[in-house]
């Protein structure tokens, strides 16, 4: 008997391709199919004193714990995504057993099968643009304004500089509001999310752009090509591309640390 706690990374319909063979988990813990009902929940085994209420939610405030789980967790999804399209479901989504993860799937089993069969064969594509820099921290705006003169110069300095600003701001949201344009275009659905913190994201720049786009797989060549041919089309922008990811933006909040060991989480 399989003793322990049980982390559900994704539900999956059934699929013939190996995983990858020296694939591990969160805990260092190889994943597993736990089929029922014509579907796949991929699961590995985790212990009560990491994984129980009361040790989660601490872990959860636990950044290098938190850090190193999602990294497992990210692993586990993304060999997923080579060989099946997976319906990723919240980092630590875990149940007391094997029977409690059955009877989470029954309970969501037509809106698994309802969101597998839109996701079938699509993948998510992640694209956000940033400023190089502040408006109004590059070029010209560097250099040291000249003293003035008099009262009314520094005050026409003063607007001559939230001028350039206003431009500049102007100019990357055109840009990236014909860039998303573009891409809606050749995505089958798109999620716009808020635009990033640099102080928490650590990206230089401002984010202006943060999309997601769920694209088929086949045409994912071509998606990424487009986006490679806007990088150089607006100087001061940067585009930033990443994926292919499992479709993370376009899938139900399902499971999540809430879930305990009793596996009674708040499913949509």
């Amino acid at each position: 008997m399989t003793t322990g706690l049980r982390y559900v990374y994704a539900v999956c319909r059934p699929f013939s391709a190996p995983l990858q063979s020296q694939l591990t988990g969160v805990g260092g813990v190889p994943p597993r199919l736990l089929h029922h009902r014509g579907l796949v929940a991929v699961v590995s085994t985790v212990p009560e004193r990491h994984f129980a209420e009361e040790p989660l939610r601490a872990h959860l405030e636990d950044l290098d714990w938190l850090t190193e789980t999602a990294r497992a967790h990210q692993q586990v999804i993304d060999a997923l995504t080579t060989v099946t399209t997976p319906l990723p479901l919240r980092l630590a989504t875990v149940f007391r057993d094997d029977s409690a993860v059955r009877v989470m799937m029954e309970a969501r089993e037509d809106y698994f099968r309802q969101t597998l069969g839109r996701l079938e064969g699509r993948v998510e594509w992640g694209v956000k643009v940033y400023t190089e820099a502040e408006p109004g921290e590059s070029g010209e705006s560097e250099r040291a304004p000249a003293k003035a003169a008099s009262g009314r110069d520094y005050l026409r300095q003063r607007r001559d500089r939230f001028r350039a600003r206003e431009d500049e701001w102007q100019k990357a949201e055109a840009f990236a509001t014909r860039l998303h344009e573009t891409l809606s275009e050749r995505a089958e659905d798109v999620r716009l999310h808020a635009p990033q913190n640099p102080a928490l994201s650590g990206a230089a720049g401002r984010n202006v752009l943060n999309a997601a786009y769920l694209v088929p797989r086949d045409h994912s060549e071509e998606f990424v090509e487009l986006v490679d041919r806007t990088k150089d089309e607006a100087s001061g922008m940067r585009v930033e591309l990443t994926g292919p990811w499992a479709a993370y933006s376009f899938v139900g909040d399902v499971g999540g640390a809430e879930d305990e060991e009793n596996g009674e989480g708040d499913l949509p």
